[in-house]
Order: structure tokens, then sequence, then C-alpha cells
């Protein structure tokens, strides 16, 4: 299985750069391409954590990919469409595409534009939003272990707490693990902390 994202915007977050390194970690660098990249875009401008984890990207679009791909072998993740991601559709599908609505809050329908220029088939993740790496692991949790939708276990806009006095909520839904614990890329937590304490230096600043 290929899991395809369609980058579509000028540059990499911290953010960013921590979700795709998690989703190489959890899916291996041969199963992830990202698509889109700016026309401009040169190696040098993608960051080097991503390049020392064999990050595949290109500036063509996802159809171009692999001398060109079977757009009915294409799977837009699509929180638009009405039908469900299911196990069974292991064998309707070679390719999982993400739109990059996916972690934008507010939302950015950039999921649309693929729906609407290249008619691939669409499946959803429920109803409510996911960061990116949340949706190709839930992806994969379906497809490839063949866990049913309703029987993975998520938590829904967690309370992220950093100390023991200051917390943030995250808009997004989230699976669990063992503990319950909302699954976060490496070096997330750390990076919300950093966030939130900068927006504080910030108020008082002002």
């Amino acid at each position: 299985m290929k899991y395809i994202i369609e980058h579509m915007e000028e540059g990499f977050s911290e953010w960013v750069v921590l979700e795709y390194s998690q989703i190489i970690r959890d899916i291996g660098k041969e199963n992830l391409v990202l698509t889109s990249l700016p026309p401009s875009t040169i190696e040098k401008d993608i960051p080097q954590q991503l390049l020392d984890l064999g990050l595949q990207w290109t500036t063509e679009e996802c159809v171009d990919i692999d001398g060109g791909i079977d757009k009915t072998r294409v799977c837009l993740l699509d929180p638009g469409a009405t039908v469900d991601l299911t196990p069974e559709d292991k064998s309707k599908f070679d390719y999982f595409v993400f739109g990059g609505i996916l972690g934008q809050h507010p939302k950015i329908d950039r999921t649309g534009i693929l729906r609407k220029k290249y008619g691939f088939a669409g499946r959803r993740l429920g109803a409510l939003q996911m960061t990116t790496d949340t949706a190709i692991r839930t992806t994969q949790r379906i497809i490839e272990n063949g866990v049913k939708f309703e029987d993975i276990k998520f938590l829904d806009y967690p309370e992220i707490k950093y100390n023991k006095y200051e917390s943030t909520e995250m808009p997004f839904r989230y699976i669990v693990d063992n503990k319950g614990e909302p699954i976060l890329p490496e070096g997330m937590l750390e990076l919300i902390k950093h966030d939130a304490e900068q927006s504080i230096d910030d108020l008082l600043i002002e």
C-alpha cells in the first residue's frame, strides 16, 4: 500500500515535520510519498530531518507518480465522502491519498480540489477531524490490520497537560495507546509546550 500526502503548501512547519517523521517511522519510507510540492522546490527546501528518514517527495501531482497510476485504484480519504473506509477496501485500492485538510484548523477543503479534479473514489474516517498522522494510522489499522473503524479506540479533543497547572485542548481526534493516552508524534508534546509558553510570552510583552 502507498500512502500519498498532497502537500500543497510552501514550506514545512515544525508541526508538519514531526507528523511526517512519525508517519515514516510508522509505515516505512518506501510507503509514503509527498506530492504536489511547489514547482520551485529543490532538495535543500526539504527539512534535513525528513531527508534523513528517507522521505520521498515530488512536485508532480499524485496521479503522475510511478509513471502514472490507475485512478480507479486510488482512494481519497475525504471528510465529504458518504461511505466509511472498511477492511474490505484493501482489495479495491493500491493508493490512499490525503489531501491536506486533515490536521488543518480551521478546516481548509483542499480535499475538494482532488475530488473535483480527478473523481477519485472517496472514503471517510468518521465525522471528526484528525491530524494527518492519526488519519494515516487509522487507515493503516483498517486496511493492513483488518480492524473495523468502530473497533478503534479514539479520544476526541484531548486536554494535553504540559505542566502541573497548564494544559491545552487539541481540536482533533486521536487514536489512544494501551494506557488510554492520545498517540502523538515524537517531540509533539514538547512543541505544544513551547508554543504555549511562546504565546504566554507574547501576551506578557504586549
